[in-house]
């Protein structure tokens, strides 16, 4: 079985959290039985989340090994530029390392579908922001906001959209729908 959910901003790509007071967790959404992540999504982000009860599956997916591509929506501060967009297509040196060139494109605006998040990103009217689609094959803690900070373009709001074959698209925050293998 293969999952695909919207994870809501502020939820941990886990069961149970041991914080007290605990935060939400997977555990909230009304998932089938034997599901586990296939990779993970931090506190901070929000989107699409494979789960599967196949862990053959679930490696081949979270492994950077395989490649599988990964697609995020990138809310930066600042006016993204094309030096730094393509800094990211070449790939930046982060503290552990090269990371693998990116396709990056800048978008115009935010999209029409996307929803709004809760609670709202800060605006500050003297400060630009700009929305770029960034893919990577690569899986690393906290990889695309390491990388856009590195250009000098930090993170606002990250969401993905998209994992190898599979996409976000239809399925709105706290809501799972099983796909076809």
């Amino acid at each position: 079985m293969l999952i695909a959910f919207n994870k809501p901003f502020g939820v941990l790509c886990q069961f149970t959290d041991k914080t007290v007071p605990p935060r939400p967790t997977l555990a909230g959404f009304e998932l089938p039985p034997g599901v586990y992540a296939a990779g993970r999504l931090d506190q901070d982000s929000e989107g699409l989340l494979l789960l599967s009860d196949d862990g053959p599956l679930i490696a081949r997916i979270s492994s950077p090994k395989f490649h599988w591509p990964k697609t995020y929506l990138v809310q930066v501060e600042g006016d993204a530029d094309e030096e730094q967009l393509a800094a990211l297509r070449a790939g930046v040196t982060l503290a552990d390392g090269p990371t693998r060139p990116a396709k990056v494109q800048r978008l115009i605006g935010q999209p029409d579908w996307l929803w709004p998040r809760d609670p709202p990103v800060r605006f500050r009217k003297s400060v630009p922001e700009s929305w770029i689609e960034m893919t990577i094959t690569e899986g690393r803690n906290r990889q695309v906001r390491r990388m856009t900070a590195a250009v000098g373009l930090p993170t606002l709001r990250l969401v993905r959209i998209a994992v190898g074959p599979h996409r976000l698209e239809g399925l709105a925050p706290g809501h799972w729908r099983e796909l076809v293998q």
